[in-house]
């Protein structure tokens, strides 16, 4: 018999929090570049690499994360994976060297694939009539959560330094471990099927994601144009390539690609690529104008204490937007709320690209994208769990969360670039570069807006003939 969680039990919290954890643990790093690059005695373009290995690791993490949670240990993966998260904050916090540090980051970079396990285990315990609700609440839980640890890490790292910050991060991480241990049940689920693990399609995905990714995220830094990044960037899509067809062909593949051919997986599929380029620009680039010298004429001056308080609008959009997109759906469907989502995120980064010289504007705008990613990212996660089998759910949320990750790394390889090509008088982004880079996370959304909506308007008539 299924246990299933009810209106009284705290499994569906428990989840969240797990998803909140992940949050906290993602916002230490952007606002913190500059701190470490002091502490450890290191430029700027190498301290970027905590947020490069973060990221490598989380996408390499992710998938097999996500196969692993459509097994029976869900609970066992859950805690294991919040130990590591919990050891490389204390690494972090400690390190003496920037090699640990870095170590350190590697370790919590499986932060990015605790969202597909909490979602498998929601799939699997919670009432049929709460589930849709629940897997949509932890997907933006996530996104919700950054608004809340980015001004939290300011904070932190304002009046003390930024080893405090990791160490908060490592007392919530350990605070939701003794959490899970006690509320998610204990396992194992006798409902899941007991496959063979794909060994070979893990390190095919894992080589060929991490070369990607680094060519993406040090392309400008080493030029588009140089024989490093070429080559880097070819082998890359040759290993990926691979790694497709032996996936199509396994009868149990790491990600069933099969799934793609569903229309509404492949939607979300292809929003979590733009969305997530779009509002990691969004996020990036209103950190820098927050904390930019005014003499730049676009820079606020804020220090890191209130830098953080620029992204939190977005979570109480995001927040909103949740509980909101529960009413909606029930009138129009949850197919509907990706559209939408889309255009209203298309709204905010257009006001981002012609409203961002005062800090009311930004708020402002950051409001919106959070209602409009509050609306995308409930509806991704939940067409795939409508369109897909119960043993594929997880492989299949954590392949769409590892499409966000890519499209956060071109959102951030992308507006590098365009930064780097338009310099101010003394290095610093030029209000040109700023422009430009507002202007393509406002022509992402705009894209995918439309095309959503010719989508939508193409089904209907087909339904309606």
């Amino acid at each position: 018999m299924k246990s299933t969680a009810t209106s009284r039990n705290p499994l569906v919290p428990t989840l969240v929090f797990a998803a909140l954890a992940t949050a906290i643990v993602s916002s230490l790093g952007m606002l913190l570049v500059p701190s470490i690059s002091q502490r450890f005695s290191v430029d700027i373009a190498a301290a970027q690499w905590m947020l490069t290995v973060n990221l490598l690791a989380g996408a390499v993490a992710t998938p097999i994360m996500g196969r692993l949670s459509d097994g029976p240990h869900k609970k066992r993966l859950l805690l294991a994976s919040l130990a590591a998260m919990f050891l490389g904050s204390v690494m972090a916090a400690s390190a003496p060297t920037f090699g640990v540090f870095l170590a350190g980051r590697v370790l919590q970079g499986l932060s990015y694939g605790i969202v597909p396990v909490t979602i498998a285990i929601a799939r699997r315990y919670v009432a049929a009539e709460h589930v849709q609700n629940t897997i949509s609440t932890l997907s933006v839980t996530v996104a919700s959560g950054i608004g809340i640890g980015y001004p939290l890490t300011g904070i932190i790292a304002g009046i003390f330094d930024y080893s405090y910050a990791f160490w908060f991060g490592a007392a919530f991480v350990l605070a939701t471990i003794c959490v899970v241990w006690k509320v998610v049940p204990a396992g194992p689920d006798t409902h899941a099927e007991k496959r063979p693990f794909d060994y070979a399609g893990s390190g095919l995905l894992a080589l060929g994601l991490t070369s990607l990714l680094l060519t993406i995220s040090e392309g400008p830094k080493w030029g588009w144009s140089s024989l490093l990044t070429l080559a880097l960037g070819v082998f890359s899509i040759i290993v990926l390539v691979l790694w497709v067809r032996m996936e199509i062909r396994l009868d149990h593949p790491l990600i069933n690609l099969r799934t793609l051919k569903q229309g509404e997986v492949l939607l979300a599929n292809i929003s979590a690529i733009a969305l997530g380029a779009a509002l990691y620009i969004a996020m990036s680039v209103s950190s820098l104008v927050a904390q930019a010298d005014a003499a730049t004429s676009y820079g606020l001056s804020l220090p890191v204490f209130w830098a953080g308080f620029v992204i939190f609008p977005l979570s109480a959009g995001s927040l909103a937007a949740n509980r909101t997109v529960r009413l909606v759906a029930k009138r129009v469907g949850i197919q509907a709320m990706l559209p939408i989502g889309a255009i209203i995120m298309a709204a905010a980064g257009t006001m981002l690209w012609l409203l961002h010289s005062a800090l009311w504007e930004i708020l402002l705008s950051m409001l919106v994208f959070g209602i409009g990613m509050g609306a995308s990212y409930a509806a991704m996660p939940a067409l795939i769990a409508r369109s897909v089998a119960a043993q594929e759910l997880g492989s299949s949320v954590s392949f769409n969360q590892v499409l966000r990750t890519v499209g956060s790394s071109f959102g951030t390889a992308i507006s590098a670039a365009i930064i780097a090509t338009h310099p101010g008088l003394l290095g610093e982004a030029s209000p040109e570069g700023i422009n430009m880079t507002f202007l393509l996370g406002a022509l992402l959304c705009i894209v995918l807006g439309a095309a959503l909506l010719a989508d939508s308007a193409r089904r209907w008539l087909r339904k309606n003939r």
